[in-house]
């Protein structure tokens, strides 16, 4: 069965709109491993704009299940990753600027910078993983900086998914198949929701986790509203 990693930055990006605690990570995280998700992941950006590092910190102590820290692999992020010490971390090129994830890495330019990074957060115990696109190569190439996992940047997929359910997810079981071949786990993410997850999840080999944030808060309050008005109404009677 396929892990399920809640991702929460956009429960954060709520609480800095208004101040204050609302809503509460370490209550909505309980919450998330309480209702059966397999994982944490926060993806903290150098401005703070939703995840801050501090929550980084607070969280340690709150996850049961699995914690998963991404981001671009400044100094700053390093620093608190070996600080927090997570069950994994998932290193994505994404520029400080960037609204949000939007291409993996080209394992083959970055290696070396990638195989140091790797083998610092490895010597601490840290599961290592890499955002890359489906490609192939790419994910051969990832075998090399001597991370544990891959995890597969999955915008493409949920882009085609609608027009053409197997042209979508083609390069998807090849990047998982060049993964198994080279020893590595498969993580994927992005984009991800209930209108295509099933058909990824039963068509890409091997693979073993799913992060996913903006799309399962977005049905979360899709679902959500129609028993929070009730109450509300209730209330009002």
């Amino acid at each position: 069965m396929t892990r399920l990693s809640v991702n929460i930055n956009k429960l954060a990006t709520l609480r800095n709109a208004r101040g204050g605690n609302q809503p509460d990570l370490i209550k909505s995280t309980r919450d998330i491993e309480a209702f059966g998700a397999q994982g944490i992941t926060i993806h903290p950006r150098p401005d703070e704009r939703h995840i801050r590092y501090q929550d980084a910190r607070d969280l340690k102590s709150v996850v049961t299940t699995e914690f998963n820290i991404e981001g671009n692999p400044i100094p700053s992020f390093c620093d608190l990753v070996l600080e927090v010490k997570p069950d994994q971390v998932t290193l994505v090129p994404d520029a400080p600027d960037a609204i949000t994830s939007n291409a993996g890495w080209d394992t083959r330019k970055h290696q070396k910078h990638l195989q140091d990074i790797i083998a610092t957060f490895k010597a601490s115990g840290i599961r290592t993983s890499i955002f890359v696109d489906p490609d192939p190569e790419m994910v051969r190439a990832a075998a090399d900086t001597g991370t544990d996992r891959v995890e597969l940047y999955t915008e493409s997929y949920a882009t085609a998914f609608p027009a053409d359910a197997e042209a979508a997810v083609l390069p998807f079981r090849k990047a998982g198949e060049a993964a198994a071949a080279v020893g590595l786990g498969l993580n994927a993410g992005h984009d991800l929701n209930l209108d295509n997850i099933a058909w990824f999840a039963q068509e890409v080999p091997g693979l073993l986790e799913v992060s996913i944030g903006h799309a399962l808060i977005c049905e979360a309050i899709y679902d959500g509203l129609e028993s929070v008005i009730a109450a509300y109404l209730k209330k009002l009677s």
